[in-house]
């Protein structure tokens, strides 16, 4: 399957591996490369830039395919030092990055002034729009079905794809939401020219993850999920576990503050929860996908299997209808 997507990054197969906090590290990204999609590294994973830098040759010994490093800028009273991370990415070689978050136009610009491929990662038509202006070469557009921050408009992306693909000339890929060859189809249909997975490829036996996590995966449904942050103007779609539900039940204070939920929401419970799978020991992130994750394959099994699902359905199914 060849679109804009493949032939801008190099790649067989329009599949990209979602940059994920405490997921995205040589061991995931260099399988989903192998396989014929696009690995990522999450950066700020990594504690220091040294430690990125790391990483990344780390990744270089696993794959000799295309893999992409995540660069999100997230709002912050003492922000990491990204200047520090950019030019780590950009010494190491790396070709493609993936950003996300506010304010990205001094990465883009850097980025781009050293012949880096740059998707940059919107959740809605109006950042996507103002993201190609400043040179983003793809622009990955989330649906509010997604884990992780969804922005504030509440749009599914049954609606977001195509009103996004109405607008911008670089190429769109979709994200939250896909799990298999029929999401893949409906992308297309919709636009887009490739997909962008992040819950599901949690669910593979090569993500970094606890087998109990991977597990919990399986076991829930498309309702298993909560919305938080939402009086803070900066939305997270997790899963339901009890610290989600605490979160919750605290939230409904009408003097809420942040202090009073940050003891439960640390970034370092969350990575707890991965590393020892004790499922109450902090946030998961998870996307409404997860009512379509039934089972915990390969990566390179996964993605054969998106495709040839995806070609059934284009060849066979689509065709006799006409």
């Amino acid at each position: 399957m060849h679109t804009r997507v493949t032939q801008l990054l190099g790649i067989d197969y329009p599949i990209i591996q979602g940059g994920m906090m405490w997921v995205g590290t040589a061991q995931l990204a260099s399988a989903v490369s192998n396989a014929g999609g696009l690995g990522t590294l999450t950066a700020l994973t990594q504690a220091t830039p040294d430690a990125l830098a790391a990483e990344i040759e780390r990744c270089k010994k696993m794959t000799d395919q295309p893999f992409a490093v995540n660069l999100t800028l997230l709002p912050a009273i003492n922000p990491p030092p990204y200047a520090d991370y950019r030019q780590v990415i950009i010494e190491s070689g790396v070709k493609i990055v993936e950003t996300a978050g506010n304010r990205p136009h001094e990465h883009i610009e850097a980025f781009k002034a050293h012949g880096i491929t740059v998707i940059h990662k919107c959740t809605s038509v109006r950042h996507a729009l103002s993201a190609e202006r400043i040179g983003a070469d793809m622009i990955s557009i989330d649906g509010f079905e997604c884990a992780g921050h969804p922005g504030e408009d509440d749009i599914p992306g049954l609606v977001l794809i195509p009103a996004a693909a109405d607008q911008i000339k670089v190429p769109l890929i979709a994200s939250g939401g896909f799990a298999d060859g029929r999401g893949l189809v409906a992308a297309l249909a919709l636009g887009a020219e490739g997909i962008n997975m992040g819950t599901r490829f949690c669910a593979t036996q090569e993500a970094p993850i606890h087998p109990r996590v991977k597990q919990f995966y399986l076991e829930q449904d498309e309702r298993a999920t909560a919305l938080l942050y939402r009086q803070f103007k900066n939305t997270a779609r997790v899963a339901r576990n009890s610290v989600a539900e605490q979160v919750l039940q605290i939230s409904q204070n009408p003097e809420l503050t942040f202090d009073m939920i940050r003891p439960l929401v640390s970034g370092a419970r969350g990575k707890t929860v991965l590393e020892t799978g004790d499922l109450d020991a902090g946030l998961i992130s998870a996307g409404q996908v997860m009512g379509l994750i039934h089972d915990l394959p390969s990566c390179d099994a996964l993605i054969q299997r998106i495709m040839q699902d995806a070609q059934q359905i284009i060849q066979q199914r689509l065709s006799q209808l006409l």
